[in-house]
Order: C-alpha cells, then structure tokens, then sequence
C-alpha cells in the first residue's frame, strides 16, 4: 500500500469485538487479571496500554521499523536514548541540535560522566576521524535545526557500523512521510511527536523507533522502568492527527517551497536554509535520502532589529518556539528555541541573532506570502 493508505488503514483496535473506526481511550491505570501468579497483556499502563500499543506498532510500521515507543515528550525520547550509555562513554554528535538536547547533554547528562563531543557531520569523512575508543552513539538531525543542513545519513551509518556504534536519527523536521533513516542504516529514529506527527500543537509527545529486537528490548526496559511512556488520551491525539499527516505536509512543503524560493530573491533578506532550493549546498544528498524538503526553513536579515520588527509584526505567523502544526509559526531561534544552548556551543555554532525560522502551516500561500512582503517591508531601513 501507499503512504496515504497506510495511514488510515490499520488495525485501530485489536482484538475489540465491536469494531471501532477509531481507537479506544484506555484511560486506566491498571488492568484487571486472571490468575494471581501470572499477567496478561496488559496489568500496569506505565508497563503496557492498548491505546499506546496501537500508536507505537503504526509508528513502527510507518518508519520501516520493528517496534515502536512513545514518551511523553521528544525530550523524554532523546533522555531515554542517552540511558543506554555508561559512565565513560561518548556521544558524538553534529554540532546543529535542538537546543533542549544540546541543554540535556550538558547539563544533565554529563552529571554521568558521559562525554559529548560536537563535529561537523555533513562532511562524514571528517566525523570518523572524530571517532575514540570512547564513543558508543553517532548523533545527528537531518535537516538539522535551525541551519537546515544536511546530513549524509547512509554515509554516516556506513561509518557507525565500521566502528561499531550505534547510529541515532532525530527525524522529527521530515516525519517518517518524507524520510525514513531506518531504511538509511539507522538503528535508531527519534521524532517529537508534538511537530508534524500530532501536527495541531494539542499534544506533547516523543518517539523512538528501531529494528534490532534486542534493542528495542533496552528501550522498552528503560520506557517502563523510568516511567516516561506517553499517556493514553495524548496517544488517542497523535493517532488522529496522523490520519492527515500526508494531506497536511504536501500542503505545508508546497508553502515552503514557494516562500523560500520568494525569500531568495528579496532584497532584504541576506541568506535562504531550505533543502529545496537547487542552491542547497548538499540539495543533491538531500534529494537522494528523502522524499521532499519539509514545511520548516530559515534565513536571516541583516540586523537583529530587523528580525525582531518582522516576528513581532506578522499577522499569519504565530510567534511560538515549536514547528510542525497546521499554523504558520515563526521564531528567532537564538533567543527561542536555542536559546539554553551552552554558552560555548552557542558560539562556536554562530546562529546568528538575526536568522528566522519558520513553519509553514496550511494557510493560503499567497496570504503567507503577503504577509511576509509587508512584514518585510515594515521591517526596511528604509521604511
């Protein structure tokens, strides 16, 4: 079946004699049993719930994968990975990350003793002489957040592989319509379900999908014990917002790709990041690993001041520091979603003060693109 099939057509509910069109709500703590001296399925929704499982088994089938997990955020999805490391390990890692995992690693993670190292990962010739006897993950996002890099992932997982490591994808700026790095040699995909998953900014959620059997029994081990699993109700949300995700991103990357390629040529803007511009300087490797350019793109203008004027004056694009939902959003990512990036990190990665990412939703794209040609108009020296 194709994409858009498959996302409609599944089981809903297993086993459910009723035959629902859309999944149950197990909104239960715990699960009544049979027998004292043994469990079913189901005894505990921390361990195990219906309406997850569902949830999890679609995402694992979407991304090509064995089995799926979800937790109750993206955040929680990148901490669990990072527990199957030990005191002494190293996560190398390209050095374009959300800042809340730039903030993790840092702050929390090195508490363990685990060592964090950054590189440039799209040049992977370069990431594999970044590699010590210490390092156990590769870590990347492709496209990466906010510069819109791209990443070589089949290159990178050549790499992974050569020297034993495992290979960790976020996914979350493609879904796994657009990409799907199980099929690249990932071992590991990571997404934040609250962006284009749910797609309607009602839901916090993570995600992490693999297929070794003997890893993902690391990864359930660490959901259940942590207790980090995604809540039925959120769960019932990301389903449905599936549903929509093809119809919702074809629309969405249309937009994109015509405000990037109007951005391109305005006087006031300085630089365009979007994979789908032929300018792209890795739009080829893009092109070859993926199946579009997303809905998500940045670029800068020359001041600060400017960027500020032109966030705070849109009247279709939500100031907000996520992407992926059905409204257009724009950011400064230095002073948002970056904004907990380590100070010497922030530095060496130069975000500049005046670069803006945006999301584009399913508004009309010639209201989007009016919109921005008065915004940066206002925003003008010369205004």
């Amino acid at each position: 079946m194709k994409f858009a099939t498959r996302l409609v057509d599944y089981d809903v509910s297993p086993k459910d004699p009723h035959r629902p069109m859309s999944t149950p709500i197990y909104q239960t703590a715990t699960f009544e049993q049979e027998h004292a001296d043994s469990f079913g399925e189901f005894d505990y929704s921390r361990s195990g719930n219906p309406t997850r499982k569902v949830l999890e088994d679609q995402l694992a089938a979407l991304e090509n994968g064995t089995r799926g997990f979800c937790f109750s955020s993206g955040m929680a999805a990148i901490s669990a990975m990072t527990h199957l490391l030990q005191s002494g390990d190293e996560i190398l890692a390209d050095w374009d990350l959300y800042g809340g995992a730039t903030r993790l690693f840092a702050k929390v993670l090195s508490r363990s003793g685990i060592t964090i190292r950054y590189v440039d990962a799209s040049t992977p010739e370069k990431l594999a002489e970044q590699i010590t006897p210490a390092t156990r993950i590769l870590y990347v996002e492709s496209p990466t957040n906010p510069l819109l890099r791209i990443i070589d992932l089949a290159a990178v997982a050549n790499i992974a592989h050569q020297h034993g490591l495992l290979f960790c994808v976020d996914n979350s700026a493609m879904s796994p319509y657009l990409q799907n790095p199980l099929d690249l040699g990932a071992d590991l995909v990571i997404h934040s379900a609250t962006k284009f998953l749910s797609g309607h900014s009602d839901v916090t959620g993570g995600a992490i999908v693999v297929k070794d059997p003997a890893l993902a029994e690391k990864i359930y081990f660490l959901q259940n014990a942590e207790g980090t699993a995604l809540g039925p109700f959120d769960c019932f949300l990301v389903l449905r917002g599936l549903k929509t995700l093809k119809l919702r991103l074809d629309a969405q990357q249309r937009s994109a790709q015509t405000v990037a390629e109007f951005l391109s040529c305005h006087p006031q803007v300085s630089a365009v990041h979007y994979p789908g511009l032929p300018s792209h300087p890795l739009y080829a490797v893009h092109q070859r690993q993926a199946r579009g350019a997303g809905a998500v793109l940045s670029f800068t203008v020359p001041s600060f001041e400017q960027a500020k004027h032109i966030a705070e004056n849109t009247s279709l694009f939500r100031i907000a520091v996520s992407f992926g939902s059905v409204h257009s959003t724009i950011s400064l990512p230095a002073r948002m979603s970056h904004a907990s990036t380590p100070a010497e990190l922030k530095f060496s990665r130069a975000i500049p003060d005046s670069l803006i990412r945006l999301s584009l939703g399913i508004e009309d794209t010639d209201d989007l693109i009016e919109d921005l040609t008065r915004t940066l108009r206002l925003g003008s020296p010369d205004a």
